[in-house]
């Protein structure tokens, strides 16, 4: 017996699994360049269930998917990619080998801080109102297109939906239609319109939209949207029209969530309406539907459907569902937090089925629950719940008779009364701070709004003034010596910049080579230190310290005779084979033929591999593992240095990779490959790097050759 009920819990675990996976969310994400971070426009975003979008000018999409769905991702500039989704969270498409990398270089810093920015206030945007609207005026004082703009002001209107500033989210939904003009930026203005009470305007926006043309998911929104104002303003019998038409497309499509949604909805009109039975029918239906989505919509559904219930005197069904919910909430409980705000907390069900059994006359029953209810709420901080509880329970031991405790719940009543008056006086307070603080960065992004538009005018006069100027300028300049004189100092101008910016990039990736060594270096006297080996550490740091003097001296040169570095590669695999005895024993070979004062390499080229063939190679081999250096002749003018390992290979390094580590790039051979490259252009393929395995089997091991031609 216990078997089976552990299989059948199992089972429904998975189910509910199951069933939060089949919910639709609107997925957000960018698709970039990984080396440049330059975003990639118009790159087709197909989703394996059938919806289809493309990507903006900033590389940035949004489509309906949910968990498991693959996103298939391609443009003409790079190979077809296939993601799948895991969860609702924004992601990040990562492009290697752009051919027009170079083009969108230029907008790469804007486009990455704006997407940033906007990242940054959508995190934010349940947390803290005023962080998450900072983030977007950061975003909007960024060199922006209009579909960016358009992004911009649509998430600020969600900011201020989500905390019921209306008449704000209104505005800014206008201002991103203004800039481009969105389906859901189109829904998110017509439901702020309908929460601000403003229902004819709200059904109108929607009427002005073609819902025949929106995506399925944004159709099922377009008619729920308009049933929901057709229901405020009385007008039961279009709003039920309304929700069966959005029913139809949510059932043919399969958007299972709007499918419960409706099924609740109409059920609520006709229950308004007195149509008691149509009415417990489509709540039979969502109750049903909830229960296969996932826990929390199940307890919403039960709640509604207790309420229903409890409106047409029906307490016994209202108790049970009650009880149902109170079980679903303790699950969901154990996950998160629900605000006392929420109607499905459990001390307003344990109050709601308390006054169910008194208004039954069941005195007795109604008791324990209300106490449990009025002590939830203590413990919660929720005084309004609290204060009908410490009511009803006054009210109910006065009609038992019990006086003494009529009395007391009756002084209870009165403290609770003068604690809730505070706490609304203090509401009132932090309402009031909270919308003055939401007005000064409202007023900073109107102020930068006005600024732009100041700017964009003086721009647009500039280069009329501009036009006419270069009119008389090009009228003036001309002649086939003038055109040749500039193509020759453009010639000679382009030669000095190009050798300034590969000297720049060698020094950048020099810098970025010192960090990273010494970051790697540091981790072993670290490991050291952690497991409380003082003194092989401070030995270590002492071999550390001598290589990192040595290192430093060279670090502004690009090349340095050869015999220094024999003399850094000494000392680097001492200190690795130091950390890692029996993992590994080493030797460097050097042909007596070799003058190595005659050899110029550049600094740290090495090392990098040889920190690669130990941490990646030798580490992981059962057995202990060699590592050799050669360097020998290979003509009159040319050597070659041959770093070898007997380690487990490159192939099986990489299964043994976390999925972190394979979205990460090494960025010492990464470094490598660009001095390697500008190097060979300034001075004419001095240097040449292969790597390959040595053959397919078990331990194979890795061989590099980096072949030095001489000055």
């Amino acid at each position: 017996m216990f078997c089976l009920v552990g299989f059948l819990s199992f089972g429904q675990q998975n189910e509910t699994s199951k069933r939060t996976n089949e919910a639709v969310f609107s997925i957000r994400g960018s698709v970039y360049e990984k080396s440049s971070h330059t975003p990639y426009r118009d790159v087709e975003i197909l989703v394996n269930g059938g919806k289809y979008t493309r990507t903006n000018f900033d590389g940035t999409f949004n489509v309906m998917a949910k968990i498991g769905d693959e996103l298939i991702i391609s443009h003409k500039d790079f190979e077809t990619i296939y993601y799948t989704i895991k969860s609702n969270e924004r992601i990040t498409i990562e492009v290697i080998d752009s051919k027009q990398s170079g083009l969108r270089s230029k907008l790469k810093g804007d486009f990455k801080r704006f997407n940033q920015m906007i990242d940054s206030a959508d995190a934010y945007l349940k947390k803290d109102a005023e962080k998450s609207i900072k983030f977007i005026g950061n975003a909007l004082n960024v060199d922006i297109n209009t579909e960016q703009s358009a992004e911009a002001y649509e998430l600020l209107g969600d900011i201020y939906r989500h905390w019921k500033q209306f008449d704000l989210a209104i505005s800014a939904y206008k201002i991103s239609l203004q800039n481009a003009k969105t389906s859901s930026a189109q829904l998110k203005l017509a439901k702020s319109y309908l929460d601000n009470d403003d229902f004819t305007t709200s059904l109108s926006t929607y009427k002005t939209m073609d819902q025949k043309s929106l995506p399925n998911y944004d159709r099922v929104v377009w008619f729920e949207g308009v049933g929901d104002a057709y229901v405020k303003i009385k007008d039961y019998t279009k709003a039920i029209t309304a929700y069966e038409d959005g029913l139809e497309v949510a059932n043919k499509h399969l958007i299972a969530p709007k499918v419960t949604d409706l099924n609740s909805k109409i059920a609520q009109v006709y229950s308004i309406q007195g149509q008691t039975n149509k009415a417990k029918s489509y709540f039979s239906n969502s109750l049903k539907l909830a229960e296969k989505e996932n826990k929390k919509r199940a307890v919403e559904e039960q709640v509604k459907v207790a309420e229903f219930n409890s409106d047409n005197a029906d307490y016994e069904s209202e108790i049970v569902l009650r009880k149902l919910a109170i079980e679903g909430i303790k699950d969901i409980e154990n996950d998160s937090v629900i605000s006392n705000e929420s109607p499905i907390t459990s001390q307003k069900q344990n109050y709601k089925i308390g006054n169910a059994y008194l208004l039954s006359n069941d005195l007795t029953k109604a008791i324990p629950y209300l106490e449990k209810s009025r002590e939830e709420a203590g413990e919660k901080g929720d005084l309004d719940v609290k204060l009908d509880a410490t009511r009803k329970l006054s009210e109910v031991n006065a009609r038992l008779g019990n006086t003494e405790k009529t009395i007391a719940y009756n002084d209870e009543y009165k403290d609770v009364v003068d604690e809730l008056y505070a706490k609304k006086i203090q509401k009132i307070s932090q309402a009031a701070r909270f919308s003055r603080n939401i007005a000064e960065q409202q007023n900073r992004i109107t102020s930068l709004e006005s600024d732009r538009a100041l700017s964009k005018s003086t721009y647009e006069l500039t280069q009329e003034r501009n036009k006419s100027q270069q009119l008389i300028i090009y009228s003036l300049i001309g002649g086939l010596v003038l055109l040749l004189i500039t193509g020759f100092l453009m010639f000679k101008y382009i030669k000095q910049q190009r050798l300034a910016n590969n000297l720049l990039a060698l020094k950048s990736l020099r810098s970025q080579m010192n960090p990273h060594f010494i970051f790697n270096a540091l981790n072993s006297v670290n490991t050291f230190i952690a497991t409380n080996d003082e003194r092989t550490a401070n030995k270590y740091l002492s071999d550390f310290s001598q290589l990192m003097r040595a290192v430093l001296e060279n670090s502004e040169e690009d090349f340095i005779p050869l015999k220094k570095e024999i003399e850094l590669l000494n000392l680097y695999t001492k200190l690795e084979h130091f950390r890692f005895q029996d993992k590994f024993d080493y030797a460097i070979d050097v042909d007596e033929t070799i003058d190595v004062e005659e050899f110029q390499i550049p600094p740290m080229l090495l090392q990098p591999y040889i920190e690669n063939a130990v941490w990646h190679g030798l580490r992981y081999k059962k057995d202990k593992g060699h590592l050799h250096i050669h360097i020998q002749p290979k003509s009159k003018d040319e050597i070659t240095i041959t770093i070898s390992d007997d380690g487990i290979g490159r192939e099986r390094s990489k299964t043994l990779k976390t999925d972190h580590q394979k979205k990460q790039n090494s960025k010492g051979m990464t470094n490598i490959k660009k001095r390697v490259a500008i190097l060979n252009e300034m001075y004419k393929d001095k240097v040449d790097v292969t790597i390959a395995d040595f053959q397919e089997l078990e331990d194979a091991g890795t061989k590099v050759v980096v072949t030095l031609k001489k000055d």
